[in-house]
């Protein structure tokens, strides 16, 4: 992962982080390849019937916000 991309992915997180836990989830970041972001949702965020929405109208959004470049994050277990 290169350095600077990486800290502007994380810096993203970082912001949306605690929306994430008021829910009593969380996320971590995985991985940065080829312009795509894997993350991994965690606590609360792993069963909610709404992570895939929150993964692109609130994680991918704000991850794109800071880092343009990116074209698509993705959630693993």
């Amino acid at each position: 992962m290169e350095e600077e991309l990486k800290n502007r992915v994380e810096k993203a997180l970082t912001e949306i982080r605690p929306y994430l836990q008021t829910d009593s989830g969380d996320i971590e970041l995985v991985n940065i390849e080829n312009n795509i972001v894997t993350v991994r949702l965690l606590g609360a965020c792993i069963g909610c019937s709404v992570n895939q929405m929150t993964l692109k109208s609130g994680v991918e959004m704000t991850i794109k916000k800071h880092a343009p470049e990116i074209v698509k994050v993705i959630n693993i277990l």
